[in-house]
């Protein structure tokens, strides 16, 4: 918590957007999150599930001359807001889904919660789930599983297994930053190599080529596809909405690398935010392009649950003077609500200006060819390597 804040205790809330009557940043008005520099989020309401609701309150004794208690610091400056990172010990790690909306059965996430701290996060719910917030709390208080690679060696070497492609980067990010010191990502691409097992992954960071070594040969056999995603190609939104995630230029250096180094690459355009960065839709395309893209792909923004207001609160500071026209279009994609799944991501695009954005994309990705059939992940090579198999063997007849 900010030094110039305190807690205040209120009845549960629903979520929604920001109470009538709270003051509202003036235009430009850029201060960052209670957090510090580099976090989205600018606030840490309590989860849904929570008996009390807890959040911040500027309290005004830190001006906007930066005067606290007699002393004068930076303006643009919030006290730092630490990562803390809590070992998680799951019994598995490929979980399964049969949702209508999503194009794969099951998924591994290395981590819960994600540094990256983008604003607009469909994930951050989630962490109501473990009694935390999803605003700070969702980019700062993570959950790291250091057993993924052994119990993805377990799973896959299951006599009941069946192979089918698994998707990672999904949910939470695998890439991201504090992958660096806990190197999961490595140790689960290791052992889909040795399985021979399809793989696609999704991420904002450039920290992928590190894997390249890994990824070229799995590509070399048609066990893996990557997807980059990149939201917007100024640095300045890009840094606001998406604080700890690669810069746009790394993140098409990563493709570019991807692709040179033989992996089947897509830029994911994702989300699209009308009247924020829907304007940007055929440029990011054609630089993915030019990066060396083979395909690619868009989703418009969702706010479920908490992150509307998380997101309405970032946008009334970032962008006063479009808020509320940006709010319009994303409520006019939902049926009049922040977030209706069947209306923003059925089948039937409902709204005049979800269906322009499709057919802008429709057009921009065919006339730069990004719009070809991708090739199909091998399930075919799937094995128990010799070693897991022979483990295994030790334990037939025994009850």
């Amino acid at each position: 918590m900010a030094r110039a804040a305190h807690l205040s205790l209120r009845a549960p809330a629903k979520g929604g957007p920001p109470r009538p009557g709270a003051p509202r940043p003036a235009a430009g008005d850029a201060r960052p999150p209670l957090g510090g520099k580099g976090r989205g989020a600018r606030s840490n309401q309590s989860g849904r599930y929570e008996k009390e609701v807890r959040e911040t309150v500027d309290d005004g004794w830190r001006s906007d001359a930066g005067e606290f208690d007699g002393a004068v610091e930076d303006a643009n400056m919030a006290p730092p807001l630490k990562t803390d990172v809590t070992i998680e010990k799951p019994k598995k790690i490929i979980t399964f889904n049969k949702s209508p909306f999503v194009g794969f059965d099951r998924s591994i996430n290395p981590y819960r919660g994600c540094e990256h701290g983008c604003i607009y996060c469909f994930a951050r719910p989630t962490h109501a789930y473990m009694g935390l917030s999803p605003g700070l709390d969702f980019e700062a208080r993570l959950f790291a599983k250091p057993s993924a690679a052994a119990l993805l060696e377990k799973e896959l070497s299951n006599p009941r297994y069946a192979p089918r492609i698994v998707a990672m980067g999904t949910n939470t990010d695998p890439y991201q930053p504090i992958e660096r010191k806990f190197r999961i990502m490595r140790g689960v691409l290791k052992t889909f190599s040795r399985f021979r097992h399809p793989v696609t992954i999704l991420t904002k960071s450039h920290l992928i080529t590190r894997d390249i070594d890994l990824l070229a040969p799995m590509a070399e056999r048609n066990l893996v596809r990557a997807m980059v995603s990149i939201t917007t190609r100024d640095k300045g939104l890009a840094r606001a909405m998406e604080p700890r995630a690669s810069a746009p230029a790394r993140r098409f250096a990563a493709v570019r690398a991807l692709s040179e180094a033989g992996v089947p690459t897509g830029v994911m355009t994702a989300p699209m935010i009308p009247g924020l960065n829907d304007d940007e839709l055929e440029t990011l395309l054609e630089a993915a392009k030019e990066a060396g893209a083979d395909f690619a792909g868009y989703t418009l923004i969702r706010l479920p649950l908490e992150v509307s207001p998380l997101f309405q609160e970032w946008l009334e500071t970032y962008a006063p003077a479009r808020a509320g026209r940006v709010m319009r279009h994303i409520r006019d994609m939902n049926g009049g609500r922040d977030y209706d799944a069947q209306l923003s991501r059925g089948k039937e695009i409902k709204s005049t200006y979800a269906r322009l954005i499709a057919q802008r994309f429709k057009k921009a990705a065919t006339r730069l060819g990004l719009d070809s059939p991708k090739q199909p992940l091998d399930l075919t090579q799937f094995r128990v390597p010799q070693a897991e198999a022979a483990q295994l063997s030790l334990f037939k007849g025994v009850s």
